[in-house]
């Protein structure tokens, strides 16, 4: 018996009648099985609940003791000396100790169903972990039982075999034909004997278990007493085509107590294994040796059927595992001091001959090499069967699923048992034990790990009731499986964590999303939080800005082209996803935004962008704006910069069900993958403006939720709070892989206009708003994307001033900081003489006693002296600002501008401080950035550059 076995003895009737039960799909409720009769009937034959005898010491005993107690004490002896062969075991016993810790402290925090260590490190990790050590552990059974199967052969073999040197039969019984085919007609024979019992028999197996236990138990007894009760005897010694040609002894001798025979047997004497003929080493004596040490998880796997299990895991675990220990080294003790050593290395037999009765050993060594043949092929069915009905693979493993009328999935027993078939072709026990062992090991590791990770995560509903672990145990566990990984075969072990990765992929691209719980989310958790605190707004320092982007979306059908866009801008730096729903919750039975948030999340996986989401409910936009201003973020990661759609009158359009937009989709490969059992996602947005079957959701250019006079309020809200803002016109068309890719020309342009254009009068391109437009098209620039597109620097210059000199000193500005950009200068002075004409005309009519009159009632604006605060504030003569002006500053950016740009970065001044100019100030807006395609307006407020190191 193995701990292999997910379901082991006691509790394969309770698996077959249950085999049938389907597992929930993720956010399905358990199938309810209470009125089927049949049902009610498998349930009343199901064993009482078990004690901590029955249901964890009898199982993992059996499962620790199997071939190895009976065959390679011994070998374990001979090879490696009692010292090594003693430190051997207290290697194995210290890591399977840390194993014990980690399984007792998972399996005392909840019931584990079938599927034992796959059950709990799929729960604890995650689907994809879980289900790469699942598929290992399927492996490990398999081998597992192919390992126990050639042990009863060789045993076979070695009573009743015909010596394979050509010599004369020592013994009567000795019929049967050996060699390699014969062995493997054998071993096949077993196999099949195994499959029909668990066929046909699984449940008949599971009530002689105790039967079995009684037996190996009482073979241990008598082994003991033979060495006090047997005298010194001549022993034959197989014979074996390792050994034909060499002077070697044919017999060798059980001397009994004698100190000469111990100080024989101290010290290491490694030499060729005589059924491989392969060199015995440290390293592959412990392989071998570990197999007894295996089994440690038997009691976890019965937890179902304990009355108490977070007292008996424990206790019946470690019970089974101190007694099993000291077996192994009172026996290494009593073999050491009373037989000859290469007795030990030429006959893994002796136990038998050495008996007070030959056929005691034999029957031990059948029943239970048989018994642990049968769990792991048992064992790996059940294990395979919980594997497909989790579905990780898809369809590969959908036949597993299918089982007989008693619910026996005979499928998966078939698959198991042409598996080990396949096994037994490498014909040696020694051959093998390396690859179980490694297998073994690695699923050791995994619980370690995943009881690691769920201490590391520190989630409040992790409390078992075993609290004699640490992290501590957990590492020193991992440590140690890995290195014994190596150390016995670092080319097996290289090759089983590639294949595991590779697996973890597979189950990464191809399992549905799983119900489990990702310990990955609490890991990240844990540790977002620890590094949140840590990072402290205090020390915040230019060198290290990075945009910090709340978007405000209106409605995502016409907003995909910015979402992406906004999306390549942020740079590494935080973007969230704004949205504000018109409401009052005092008149609401439920919060309206819980069900939303889906459709925002699946839009975010939908565009592959890296975004958070954040919305809210208020009774009119601007307020809204304000509490996700004031609340978005956490701790020293908070938007610094705020970017609205532009407030205008163009219809929207649906790019979420537009075909020809696929700027960011999942890989057509994924589609193919899922069989089209993957839909694509579905998103409960509102319909657009216009559309005739649309909900208020707060559209910025709906008038009946949100006014000019509110859009332009919300502007300065932000940049009272110290916000940078961004306007964003033309973007409801943009497509980025056009942007891109222009089909009429072959580069990519990026236009940047550094001048507030509002200011005729004022040429200054070094102020702190300038500064920024210029961070954040150099950011974009610096996005794999956009890499190949050129920035164009835009100098608007009059006529009179130097022209060269203005453009050397942006060059030199642009070297200090490290912008690569192209300068142009542009003569606008038609421009600014259509400025001064019409504020010539202006002056005139302001003489008018009724001019005078409205003007001493509306108040001036005093323009500050100083040149920063000037130039940020909304100066007195953009109330002056003609239309004529305005369209033509619009032109000479299209003009200047050949060919056109992807994207325009404009100047965009502070509003008014009277709000009564605040529609004045947004139509001045709309017609300076008339028809120039996607372009974005950028105010900053706070210094994003320097020229230090």
């Amino acid at each position: 018996m193995a701990e292999k076995t997910p379901l082991l003895h006691y509790r394969l009737s309770t698996s077959v009648n249950e085999s049938d039960r389907r597992a929930p799909m993720p956010g399905q409720a358990p199938e309810q099985h209470t009125g089927t009769p049949r049902l009610k009937s498998n349930q009343q034959r199901q064993p009482k609940k078990l004690s901590i005898f029955f249901g964890v010491v009898i199982p993992t005993l059996l499962s620790m003791f199997s071939v190895v107690v009976f065959l390679r004490i011994g070998f374990a002896v001979g090879q490696s000396g009692l010292y090594q062969a003693i430190a051997m075991y207290l290697v194995a016993y210290f890591i399977i100790s840390m194993t014990v810790l980690s399984v007792c402290a998972i399996s005392t925090n909840g019931a584990l169903d079938a599927g034992g260590a796959y059950y709990m490190i799929s729960r604890a990790l995650g689907p994809e972990f879980g289900g790469s050590i699942g598929i290992m552990f399927f492996f490990a059974n398999v081998c597992g039982c192919a390992l126990y199967v050639l042990g009863l052969v060789e045993a076979i073999v070695a009573t009743f075999g015909v010596p394979e040197d050509g010599t004369l039969p020592t013994s009567p019984y000795q019929v049967l034909p050996s060699g390699y085919w014969w062995s493997l007609l054998y071993g096949t024979a077993v196999a099949l004997l195994c499959l029909l019992v668990c066929l046909v028999g699984a449940h008949i197996y599971a009530k002689a278990t105790f039967l079995i236990f009684l037996v190996v138990m009482f073979v241990l007894v008598t082994i003991f007493v033979s060495f006090f009760a047997v005298g010194p005897r001549t022993v034959t010694l197989p014979g074996s085509a390792a050994f034909n040609g060499t002077d070697f002894p044919t017999t060798a001798n059980f001397t009994g107590f004698k100190l000469d025979t111990l100080l024989g047997n101290l010290n290491a004497d490694y030499t060729v294994d005589y059924t491989t003929g392969n060199m015995m080493t440290f390293a592959t004596v412990f392989a071998v040796m570990f197999n007894g040490c295996t089994g440690i998880m038997a009691g976890s796997n019965m937890s179902g059927e304990l009355k108490n299990p977070s007292y008996s895991i424990p206790r019946g675990t470690i019970t089974a595992v101190i007694f099993t220990f000291i077996t192994y080294n009172l026996l290494s003790v009593l073999v050491a001091c009373s037989c000859d050593r290469v007795l030990l290395q030429r006959d893994y037999s002796f136990l038998r001959d050495i008996n007070i009765w030959n056929p005691f050993v034999t029957i031990g060594v059948y029943s239970s090499t048989l018994s642990a043949a049968m769990s792991n092929l048992i064992g790996g069915s059940r294990i395979l069967y919980a594997l497909a009905k989790d579905d990780l693979f898809g369809k590969v493993l959908s036949p597993a699923k299918m089982t007989s009328h008693s619910g026996n999935p005979w499928v998966s027993v078939l698959i198991s048992w042409f598996l080990v078939q396949l096994v037994l072709f490498s014909g040696k026990l020694n051959t093998i034990a390396s690859i179980v062992t490694i297998f073994f090991l690695l699923v050791y590791a995994a619980v370690d790990l995943a009881c690691l990770a769920l201490e590391w995560a520190s989630a409040p509903n992790f409390r078992p009731t075993f609290r004699y672990f640490t992290w501590h145990t957990c590492v020193l566990g991992i440590v140690g499986c890995a290195v014994m990984m190596f150390l016995i075969n670092a080319i097996y072990a290289s090759a089983s964590i590639a294949f595991m990765l590779l697996l973890l992929l597979v189950i990464h691209y191809l399992s549905p999303t799983s119900s489990w719980g990702y310990i990955s989310q609490a890991l990240i958790f844990h540790q977002v939080r620890k590094y949140l605190l840590m990072l402290d707004v205090r020390k915040d320092h230019v060198k290290f800005w990075r945009p910090q982007v709340l978007l405000m979306v209106s409605n995502p059908r016409s907003s995909v082209g910015l979402i992406t866009f906004i999306n390549d801008i942020k740079k590494s730096g935080l973007y969230v996803l704004g949205h504000v729903q018109l409401g009052d919750l005092n008149t609401l039975p439920s919060d309206p935004l819980q069900s939303q948030y889906d459709s925002w999340l699946s839009l975010v996986d939908h565009l592959n962008i890296k975004a958070f989401v954040n919305l809210t409910l208020s009774d009119t936009v601007r307020h809204g704006v304000q509490h996700l201003l004031f609340i978005s973020g956490l701790g020293g990661m908070r938007p610094n910069t705020l970017v609205l759609g532009f407030y205008d009158d163009c219809l929207p359009k649906d790019r979420l069900i537009d075909p020809t937009v696929n700027n960011n989709q999942y890989p057509s490969s994924m589609d193919s993958i899922q069989d089209q059992e993957q839909q694509p996602p579905l998103f409960h947005f509102a319909s657009l403006r216009g559309s005739g079957d649309r909900q208020d959701y707060g559209d910025f250019g709906d008038g009946k939720a949100l006014g000019s006079q509110e859009y332009v309020s919300i502007i300065a809200d932000a940049m009272k709070m110290l916000k940078n803002v961004v306007l964003a016109r033309y973007f409801n068309n943009f497509d980025r892989a056009q942007a891109l890719s222009p089909p009429s020309q072959k580069r990519v342009y990026v236009d940047v206009w550094p001048v507030n254009l509002f200011r005729p009068d004022s040429c200054s391109y070094v102020d702190t708003c300038s500064l920024f437009l210029l961070q954040l098209a150099c950011i974009l620039n610096m996005v794999r994307a956009w890499r190949k597109a050129r920035l164009r620097l835009f100098l608007c210059v009059e006529e009179g001033r130097s022209v060269r000199g203005s453009e050397a000193k942006l060059g030199q500005l642009l070297k200090e900081l490290r912008i690569k950009a192209q300068v142009f200068p542009v003569p606008w002075d038609h421009q600014v003489a259509l400025h001064w004409q019409r504020q010539g005309e202006w002056s005139r009519k302001t003489q008018s006693p009724d001019r005078n009159k409205e003007q001493s009632k509306l108040g001036s604006v005093k323009e500050d002296d100083n040149e920063e605060d000037y130039v940020n504030n909304f100066p007195s003569n953009a109330t002056r600002l003609s239309d004529d002006y305005l369209s033509a500053v619009n032109k000479l950016i299209k003009e200047a501008a050949k060919p056109a740009p992807a994207v325009r970065f404009l100047y965009l001044p502070r509003p008014p401080a009277d709000t009564r100019r605040y529609t004045t100030y947004l139509h001045q807006l709309e017609l300076l950035t008339q028809d120039l395609g996607p372009t974005l307006l950028i105010h900053g407020v706070t210094p994003v550059i320097t020229t230090d190191l």
